[in-house]
């Protein structure tokens, strides 16, 4: 019968033998979680100077341990499956170190609810190919089952009081840490571990990653920064005169105000600012209409993915610089009314449209975008069922269609805001033309893998430039004047060839700007060039549509100079800031927290909120919500 397998205990060992037991296999785990990690804190000859480190970076898998030893009675068992785990969330990490160059945040665990949401398609993509790591996780699972079978159990089956107190009280531990509870901050902080706030990486290579997830949860995950009404009071009346200066300047557009297209294309930037590329010709639109409008480098607060990062400063003018807590902002927003360039076009008679040829659910985009103001979100299922894809994501050529069939030749403005996906990663889907693919050079030392990568990201980023071009053809020849804002999100997830090749500025990836182009496609004007951050783009906007009432958006265009650099992807290396830029980025940071809240239009000075008022009143009746699409 089954049960005469199961291994039945002999004498047992006293209870001093049973907990020495205990704390050596505890130590041997500290160890061996300090070798898989790997950081140069935790390794396991760490232990004899600053046994605190690997011991602290073990603690949360300590406690699992321990809670599944009092249930299980068990110990090779409990520790085995637990180091199991370890094990999948560190080759976890090691996929978004190799494709993102970061090491796992607290934030990236809300992506287990978007799984099914649209997000195990676009992830799935980026699991390992090689069959090894799949052998060595079956491998690991039927060794614990056989453990399970076979070893004998190290405590009594009878003394459950003893055992339910011991594991509940580990369970309690384990809880109130991954919960946040304030009293983990004494352990898991800058004095006791290592931690740098602007480099996740260094902090993980010090402190170990599960020490590093704990520190950025405990430290930063429940918005610990407080907004200091009188520094954001003192920033405004500093920036007053200015600001002034600059909502009277803002004049209308001649005529009807014009619709506004807003292309956010994935991936997209320009390859001459790689090494081997500076005189390459893949954008030959977007260089061809820079020299008829306002264009310049583009500061991001991402690399290589999270899109809605960027996107969320485009929208809100908001910098994420000042929110450590929305790391993925369309997840976690708790706001129910959330300020943006959206409800501003809004006030001002705009019909809003969000157009994405995608799964709506993901990133909570959905329910992100009636938050921000949109009336209608236009998503994949909406699109022409013949809508083309070329690699595994919808052609930029469907998303133009779409944009050209939402404009209207009559009623309100309109403002589109549309969002591309046919050059999202990974790079190793074989695109519609592969003859075309395979005819792309790379510069030298980019080969196998790589250089495929490469080929295919930059097949689908001469499409996205492309369909720029056909795009701003089509709006000009419209009767109805339109704007045209267009930008991309982040660079691409090209690490390797990024590492190869380095920048012809001598940037580091993860702060290397992208690009943004602002154009009157059926007047073109002089060209301009400026480097701007994502949050600034929507007072560019506003102003050049001649848009005026909102200081805060004006606000971001009087501080453009001083601010746009410090915007860069996590673990970025931080720029050298002036005493003046420290004050900027430290006052500003409360404006932008008050904004958020809805509570900076009290601090404005009268001249400032009465000529808001003044604009608000002289615009067209705001477009009545629409029913959105599915």
């Amino acid at each position: 019968m089954p049960f005469l397998n199961r291994p039945t205990p002999g004498p047992w060992r006293p209870l001093g033998g049973r907990v020495l037991a205990v704390a050596l296999m505890s130590l041997v785990f500290v160890l061996l979680t300090g070798l898989l990690d790997g950081g140069v804190g935790v390794v396991p000859l760490r232990a004899i100077d600053q046994f605190r480190y690997p011991l602290a970076n073990a603690l949360p898998g300590l406690l699992a341990a321990w809670a599944l030893l009092a249930f299980s009675r068990r110990l090779v068992f409990s520790f085995g499956l637990v180091f199991l785990f370890e094990a999948l969330i560190y080759q976890v990490n090691a996929l978004k170190v190799a494709n993102l160059g970061n090491p796992l945040m607290p934030a990236d665990f809300l992506m287990v609810d978007q799984l099914t949401k649209g997000g195990a398609h676009l992830l799935v993509g980026y699991l390992p190919h090689s069959p090894w790591p799949y052998l060595g996780l079956l491998a690991g699972i039927a060794l614990i089952v056989a453990m399970w079978r076979l070893e004998p159990p190290l405590f009594a089956r009878g003394a459950y009081g003893k055992r339910l107190v011991g594991g509940g009280i580990a369970v309690l531990l384990l809880g109130s840490l991954l919960g946040g509870a304030a009293a983990w901050s004494k352990v898991y902080n800058a004095r006791v571990l290592w931690l740098e706030p602007w480099s996740p990486s260094v902090t993980a290579n010090h402190s170990g990653l599960f020490s590093s997830l704990m520190l950025f949860h405990l430290q930063y995950g429940h918005g610990g920064h407080k907004a200091d009404p009188a520094a954001a009071k003192a920033l405004i009346a500093q920036s007053q005169q200015a600001l002034q200066q600059r909502l009277q300047a803002t004049q209308p557009m001649s005529g009807e105000r014009p619709d506004i297209v807003v292309v956010q294309s994935e991936s997209f930037f320009d390859p001459g600012i790689m090494r081997g590329y500076e005189n390459n010709r893949f954008t030959p639109n977007l260089h061809r209409l820079e020299k008829h409008a306002a264009s310049g480098p583009l500061h991001v607060p991402t690399f290589g993915g999270g899109t809605i990062r960027t996107e969320f400063e485009v929208l809100t003018g908001l910098s994420l610089r000042y929110f450590d807590e929305l790391q993925f902002p369309y997840l976690t927003l708790e706001q129910k009314v959330v300020p943006s360039v959206v409800r501003t076009l809004r006030a001002h008679g705009y019909a809003t449209t969000a157009i994405h040829g995608n799964d709506p659910a993901f990133w909570n985009r959905a329910a992100a975008f009636r938050k921000i103001g949109f009336d209608r979100f236009v998503s994949q299922s909406a699109f022409p069922k013949n809508a083309p894809n070329d690699g595994k994501y919808m052609a930029d050529s469907a998303m133009t269609d779409e944009i050209m069939r939402q404009l209207k030749d009559s009623g309100p403005p309109q403002f589109l805001f549309a969002i591309s996906i046919e050059a999202h990663g990974p790079y190793d889907v074989p695109p519609a033309n592969l003859a075309a693919r395979d005819a792309i050079p790379v510069p030298p030392g980019i080969a196998g893998r790589d250089k495929v990568e490469l080929q295919t990201y930059l097949y689908h980023a001469e499409h996205a430039d492309a369909e720029l071009g056909r795009l701003a053809k089509l709006l000009a020849q419209r009767d109805r004047p339109t704007l045209l804002l267009f930008y991309g999100d982040h660079l691409p997830a090209l690490t390797n060839s990024f590492n190869a090749t380095g920048f012809v500025d001598g940037g580091d990836m993860l702060s290397e700007p992208g690009v943004w182009l602002l154009l009157d496609p059926r007047n073109p004007g002089p060209a301009t060039h400026e480097s701007l951050a994502s949050w600034m783009l929507p007072g560019k906007l506003l102003e050049t549509a001649g848009i005026r009432g909102d200081p805060y958006f004006a606000l971001t265009q009087v501080l453009a100079p001083q601010v746009a650099a410090l915007t860069r992807a996590p673990g970025a290396p931080q720029p050298e800031m002036t005493a003046e830029q420290k004050v900027i980025d430290q006052d500003l940071a409360s404006v932008a927290m008050l904004r958020l809240k809805g509570k900076l239009d009290a601090l404005l000075p009268p001249q400032l909120a009465a000529m808001g008022t003044a604009a608000a009143e002289q615009a067209p009746a705001p477009v009545g919500a629409h029913g959105a699409h599915p």
